[in-house]
């Protein structure tokens, strides 16, 4: 059971969108703007606005997913004027003879048997074939070496609950194209992502690409917030969770990344969480948490792990298209308003493919409770990565 600690949420707020930097200034060299560690600790520790801090390169954090970028190439310049405008979030699916991306069966290197629905009992997979289409722009096709180009030099890291861990071995799944041993070292160690005695796996991967010294790596960290225990010497112990100080794994290690892309959601509700000394500031936030909350799927009649359904079998059955300008979450877009933020909202894209979700396929041989709040793979957070490889 985790303690709320602290009394400033607005740094961490959940919901369901990914929250955009400005597109990244051109450098000739990735060399030409260096972070260390101390610049990050600092501007956590010294009270800078989220303002100053967006002025030198970095982007207020939000609700599912947010990506923070430091850096950019210049032979990206003339996409990025192109497209500067583009409202990603508006536009419809279509069918794409050329999804998806990796082959389910081909990729087990890197997924999750349980996600990999093409290993369950399910038998459906029109869900693998559709593409996002922005409106009024162009977003370019997902390829693997153009993206690892753009990349070289850089880090890229997903940090967050099991639905970054998602979008994490999906992006791992494009850019190996499924080959079966690709040119790929695990570093893990130099981020003390090491499984601990006991433990049924590590806190994270770290993976870099040597042709272009690129890595992409996962931490979880569910509420993105520090933890502490409560008592050291009890492995049972409960945790205390303080708001106002980011994961320990974010301090230590945010001065190495280039593109930063966080969530969290899920995991801010009663049952996860005792509102202990602070009960009235925890309640005061009550109606933001499970707003957040209950955009994070289509979970029908119950919560995700509860009962509900979501069944259906039929590619978009609730309509194909996104037609509003605005983002679904007025409050999100209030908090970023003035700063050099561009907000993606993934919410309406991805509630139109419900039949994208897991439901109630599992690899064992019986069919399993319904799962609404996690995606097939290949599948939906695909598409979250190609939007995050246009954004930047």
């Amino acid at each position: 059971m985790i303690h709320l600690i602290g009394s400033h949420f607005e740094l961490f707020r959940c919901g369901v969108e990914i929250l955009m930097g400005a597109p990244m200034d051109p450098l000739s060299s990735v060399n030409s703007k260096v972070h260390t560690k101390k610049d990050f600790s600092d501007s956590f520790t010294t009270g800078e606005t989220r303002k100053e801090q967006t002025a030198e390169g970095l982007y207020a954090p939000t609700n599912f997913s947010t990506m923070l970028s430091t850096g950019g190439r210049d032979d990206d310049r003339d996409y990025l004027v192109e497209s500067k405008d583009c409202n990603y979030a508006k536009g419809r699916w279509v069918a794409d003879s050329r999804k998806p991306l990796y082959s389910g069966f081909g990729c087990k290197q890197w997924l999750s048997e349980m996600w990999a629905c093409r290993l369950t009992q399910r038998t459906d997979f029109p869900y693998e074939t559709f593409k996002w289409q922005p409106e009024n722009c162009r977003m370019p096709e997902f390829e693997k070496t153009t993206f690892l180009r753009r990349m070289q030099d850089k880090t890229v890291a997903f940090v967050g609950d099991s639905l970054g861990r998602q979008q994490f071995q999906s992006l791992i799944c494009m850019v190996t194209g499924c080959e079966e041993i690709p040119d790929v070292h695990n570093i893990g160690s130099h981020y003390g992502l090491v499984k601990a005695r006991g433990a049924i796996r590590p806190d994270g991967w770290a993976y870099r690409f040597p042709s272009c010294n690129t890595t992409i790596l996962y931490y979880w960290s569910a509420t993105l917030c520090d933890l502490e225990p409560l008592n050291i010497t009890d492995p049972k112990t409960e945790f205390a969770m303080h708001l106002d100080r980011p994961a320990a794994f974010l301090r230590d290690y945010l001065h190495r990344f280039d593109v930063l892309v966080l969530n969290t959601g899920q995991h801010w509700n009663r049952g996860k969480l005792v509102g202990n000394r602070w009960v009235i500031f925890f309640s005061s936030h009550d109606s933001e948490l499970s707003s957040g909350q209950s955009h994070l799927g289509m979970f029908f009649n119950r919560d995700w792990n509860t009962g509900g359904t979501c069944d259906n079998s039929i590619p978009l059955a609730g309509g194909s298209e996104v037609l509003q300008d605005e983002s679904s979450d007025p409050v999100i877009e209030s908090a970023v308003k003035g700063l050099k933020v561009k907000i993606l909202d993934i919410t309406a894209i991805s509630q139109l493919r419900d039949e994208g979700h897991l439901s109630k396929y599992t690899i064992r041989p019986t069919e399993g409770m319904q799962d609404c709040l996690h995606w097939c793979l290949p599948g939906i957070p695909d598409t979250w990565n190609e939007l995050l490889s246009a954004q930047l």
